[in-house]
């Protein structure tokens, strides 16, 4: 089974089980979906109704956490962490899996420094051991680690839940490609057609010249035709060539020796 495809089942698992609890019952559901550890999509539970219900009670906290996986990092819950619960580990695994695939978002070049501060890693060693067993081992990332450079090159990372305000910015600047998508198809449109106006002209620059050839060929094989026929003219004239036989019956006149 592909990541898409198990991630639109547990989705669909943990929207159904959403829905059926209210108030702090919500609660293990919740962490149950934030330890999962093949589960990186929560906007579907945060729009279930007895979820969003949780905003302004006692139990909004359950609420804040799941936000915190849909769209934040593990640096937002160290600087929020008085006011949110404390993590279990698989929770702890998951939001800095999350946090790689935010910095990827941006860069598809991640410093090895920026990634041990952001994940609060002590030294490289344990760095490339998370990022090859716990990310690209788990599917949501594929690149390369560089040591030479110390940095991890992204060639994919999947994509996180779309931040409040986010989708506006998507749609600009989908906008914006689609602009200047517009643009270059009319640029190309207008290059097929100058070539194929040149492609006409070269066309018919050529047909002029073959027809001028052939021209200068009819020429040259009817000057060529008369030449001929002025010399067979002139061999047929009496009188104009001696023929051979002619010659032969002709009397020689006798030298006389010289005394």
């Amino acid at each position: 089974m592909d990541i898409e495809q198990k991630q639109a089942d547990l989705i669909d698992h943990f929207v159904k089980q959403a829905s059926a609890q209210q108030g702090s019952a919500l609660g293990s559901v919740i962490l149950e979906a934030t330890s999962h550890p093949s589960l990186f999509a929560f906007s579907e539970i945060l729009a279930v109704p007895s979820v969003a219900e949780l905003e302004r009670t006692e139990n909004s906290v359950y609420l804040e956490v799941l936000r915190l996986f849909a769209h934040g990092t593990w640096s937002d819950y160290k600087g929020n962490s008085g006011r949110l619960p404390q993590l279990v580990p698989d929770q702890v695994l998951k939001l800095k899996q999350l946090t790689v695939l935010t910095l990827a978002e941006t860069n598809k070049v991640l410093p090895y420094d920026q990634l041990m501060l952001e994940l609060d890693v002590t030294n490289v060693r344990e760095l490339e051991d998370f990022l090859i067993n716990e990310c690209m081992y788990a599917g949501i990332v594929r690149g390369k680690l560089d040591q030479l450079r110390r940095c991890f090159e992204v060639q994919f990372a999947a994509g996180r839940d779309l931040r409040p305000g986010q989708l506006g910015s998507m749609i600009q600047t989908l906008s914006n490609w689609l602009g200047t998508s517009d643009n270059l198809l009319i640029s190309i449109q207008e290059k097929i057609k100058w070539a194929d106006t040149m492609s006409e002209l070269d066309k018919k620059h050529r047909k002029e010249v073959e027809d001028r050839v052939e021209e200068v060929k009819k020429s040259l094989t009817l000057k060529a035709d008369v030449d001929f026929r002025g010399l067979e003219e002139i061999y047929s004239e009496p009188g104009g060539v001696m023929d051979y036989e002619e010659d032969r019956s002709r009397p020689k006149r006798r030298r006389h020796p010289i005394s």
